[in-house]
């Protein structure tokens, strides 16, 4: 009786807007990290914290909500989530200082970290199976369609105003997202509570941080000692995962090689959305003179249509299952990426607009219907720890992402006694390193579809 009480699409779309206006920002401040460098007088591997610190929290965040949702209302949640974030918002619009901008962003890390698995929670526990792909689109668009406007907006009102006001015009974004899970989302109370597991929350702080720690400082001889804290606390989350006796997250589930499979295929898809939202528009602007404008508005069309192919290509999976979509996704992406990585040698805009556009094709096949599938293969009983390790990781990979290609194209401009063909070589490793990546996972998917009974 409780589960019709839920107006289900308004309900995902409440929680979606959230996640949708972490992801514009986190794209939208990638075209401006020029500006901030000269501004804040930092480097490449030092802006690249604007989006870092963002998916740090939530990488940690996402965890914890599962806790949180077996003990917490989801009214209560969503409500807390969306006060957090428009502090956030509040707190970047006046930062003076890049420390300032970095508290705000923790902020709305915490309120994403909540938004994202509640979204994909109230899809799990009241969408009919049948019709489960066409709503995991819609609220995989929520966070998808972010990227086909972020940049373009970013760049605009950093042209115009400033980076400031990136954050002032997304408070009623949210303010819509606050009414509409107010009427959507009632009280349902709790069946049941659990204990929370805080060693194995430690332990997935320690990893996290001590990773992206590392990631952001490779290359330098520093960077160990972050490397052996992010080891550390992954020894204490296994040990945790499978002695305590409500773990935070029951890696039971990965035993199941084929849901690894697609979380594997998801994780790389993320990766290469945070890698290309990073390195597409900070080449432009760096290397093809342009402003942060024209950056943000080459990310425009491939973007819409990776987000507008979402939910299409949901319906595509319910009605014909899932290798069609995921196999033609996988390959249309890596021409696409491949294409872009040869086109940085002569940078004319519409070519890498095409690129991107055939690249954003493939994922707009394949992304959503990557999670969809992993998901399908669990138990209504592993749904919280099947979300929460699709959601961990898919922040933590973006973060990842951002990290290396960040590292990669950072050390290129150092060791290059050209600036301009430093960042262009850089920009080309990093695409190739997360190409191999692309590659590795489309033989795996097409050796499983053709042994698949």
């Amino acid at each position: 009786m409780e589960k019709a009480k839920i107006h289900l699409l308004p309900a995902v779309l409440a929680a979606g807007i959230m996640s949708f206006s972490g992801v514009l920002i986190e794209t939208a401040m990638n075209v401006t990290f020029p500006t901030l460098i000269t501004e804040f007088h930092i480097s490449t591997s030092t802006v690249q914290w604007v989006t870092t610190i963002y998916l740090l929290v939530i990488s940690i965040m996402v965890p914890f909500s599962n806790y949180l949702i077996k003990n917490f209302s989801i009214r209560s949640l969503f409500i807390i989530a969306n006060l957090f974030f428009i502090g956030g918002l509040i707190i970047d619009f006046i930062s003076p200082t890049f420390l300032v901008l970095l508290l705000g962003r923790f902020l709305q890390g915490i309120s994403t970290g909540i938004a994202l698995p509640l979204m994909f929670h109230i899809i799990l526990t009241f969408t009919p199976l049948e019709k489960r792909g066409g709503m995991m689109g819609v609220g995989t668009l929520t966070t998808s369609i972010a990227p086909a406007i972020g940049p373009t907006y970013g760049g605009m009102l950093t042209s115009i105003l400033s980076w400031h006001y990136i954050f002032l015009f997304l408070i009623p974004v949210l303010l819509l997202s606050l009414a509409l899970g107010l009427y959507a989302i009632p009280t349902i109370k709790i069946a049941e509570s659990s204990s929370l597991d805080i060693i194995g929350l430690l332990g997935i702080g320690l990893l996290f941080s001590g990773l992206l720690v590392f990631l952001n400082q490779m290359g330098t001889l520093k960077s160990f000692l972050p490397l052996l804290i992010g080891i550390i606390g992954l020894f204490i989350f296994l040990h945790q995962a499978s002695k305590a006796k409500e773990p935070l997250v029951d890696i039971g589930v990965l035993k199941n090689k084929v849901f690894v499979l697609f979380l594997c295929g998801f994780l790389v898809c993320q990766f290469l959305l945070l890698g290309i939202s990073f390195v597409l528009p900070n080449f432009v602007q760096i290397v093809a003179g342009q402003n942060a404008f024209v950056a943000g508005l080459i990310m425009l069309p491939g973007a819409a249509i990776g987000a507008v192919l979402a939910p299409i290509s949901g319906r595509v999976l319910d009605k014909y299952g899932a290798k069609r979509p995921i196999l033609l996704g996988l390959t249309l992406a890596a021409t696409g990426w491949l294409a872009l990585t040869i086109l940085l040698n002569q940078p004319y805009l519409l070519s890498l607009v095409a690129g991107h556009v055939f690249y954003m094709l493939g994922i707009g096949f394949s992304y959503s219907n990557m999670m969809t599938s992993g998901m399908n293969l669990l138990s209504q009983e592993e749904y919280g720890d099947g979300n929460t390790l699709f959601n961990t990781l898919q922040q933590f990979s973006g973060a990842a992402a951002t990290a290396i290609v960040a590292s990669v194209i950072n050390i290129f401009q150092e060791s290059s006694d050209n600036y301009l063909r430093g960042t262009t070589l850089g920009s080309q490793v990093a695409m190739v390193i997360l190409l191999v990546l692309l590659i590795l996972i489309m033989i795996a998917c097409l050796r499983h579809f053709r042994t698949r009974k």
